[in-house]
């Protein structure tokens, strides 16, 4: 621990359900890799040997009681304060010896989050293909959404500064964890750094708690959630533009009926058509108004922000 502060160096965050089969190994590489670091399993309720392995090869292991990763990951950064993190699944499918690296990444002021990017060896492995097809739209929707360039949203493998965990909500309560903390980190901006790591398959005997369809579901719902949340203009600004052009184009009907020669005046297309553009209207002041307020939040969220950041500069002299 740093000597004035009390504070960790780095610390190891490892959420783990039923992960006995890998969860001494990777304690043990991570320790390696990062002597210095306090290495913290928290366990969500699994019912094999997890937390014993894992006390056996010198973690502090941290129950959790609530079940989901979206839990497990909000209490670990209430819990334990420190310089910086690093979060790891501790099924043993990413590498340790990346681990240095991208906390120097974030040591050297380049960045506030390191994501380990493991698309680019998504072929080499055993990776269910609907897996894969969700993980490239989740990630079209979000670069989309927000003009970015991110590679892999829903990695478990990351590294993040102090001033980055203090600066994310936690709302997730699942495996959809992982996008949520990519979409608040963009919609601060927050500088992400990815990196291109080899995943591994899990080990023999070891097995992914993913449910391909439920959980895949649940991510698209949140995703979807947060845009509503954080990009209202994009949002609220589609659907009124669906509604006004709709509405023109029953408009449009009711007049060119109406011009038609023996046509009568089509007068419930006519209202039809005004209350598809008043809605189009009022999606669109709908999302002017939450613009508006997520920028004030935005203003506020910089600015503390830039005061963590001075503040622990003003420690370090």
């Amino acid at each position: 621990m740093n000597k004035e502060s009390g504070t960790l160096p780095i610390a190891v965050l490892i959420p783990c359900y039923n992960e006995e089969k890998t969860i001494a190994k990777v304690v043990r590489d991570f320790r390696a890799i990062l002597p210095e670091a306090g290495i913290f399993v928290f366990d969500n309720n699994s019912t094999d040997r997890t937390a014993d392995l894992a006390h056996s090869e010198g973690a502090m292991v941290i129950k959790e009681k609530r079940q989901g990763k979206g839990f497990v990951v909000s209490s670990m950064f209430d819990k334990i304060v420190a310089e910086y993190y690093l979060m790891v699944d501790g099924d043993d499918t990413y590498p340790a010896d990346v681990a240095e690296g991208m906390i120097e990444i974030l040591k050297n002021e380049e960045a506030d989050i390191v994501v380990a990017n493991r698309l680019e060896s998504y072929h080499y492995t055993r990776v269910r293909p609907f897996h894969h097809l969700g993980n490239k739209l989740v990630r079209f929707l979000i670069n989309l959404s927000f003009s970015a360039r991110i590679k892999d949203p829903m990695s478990g493998y990351r590294a993040f500064t102090y001033e980055a965990i203090t600066a994310l909500p936690f709302l997730s309560t699942g495996f959809e964890i992982e996008t949520e903390l990519t979409v608040q980190a963009l919609f601060r901006r927050l500088k992400i750094k990815e990196i291109d790591i080899i995943y591994r398959d899990r080990p023999k005997g070891s097995y992914s708690k993913l449910k391909t369809f439920s959980d895949g579901w649940s991510v698209l719902v949140t995703i979807f959630m947060l845009l509503k949340a954080y990009k209202p203009m994009t949002f609220f600004g589609l659907i009124g533009f669906i509604f006004f052009f709709s509405g023109l184009a029953s408009g449009w009907v009711a007049v060119k009926e109406f011009l038609s020669a023996g046509s009568s005046f089509q007068l419930p297309l006519s209202i039809f058509a005004g209350l598809l553009i008043l809605a189009g209207f009022i999606f669109a002041v709908t999302g002017i108004i939450i613009h508006t307020i997520n920028y004030r939040i935005l203003e506020a969220s910089n600015i503390s922000l830039k005061l963590m950041k001075h503040m622990r500069k003003s420690r370090e002299r």
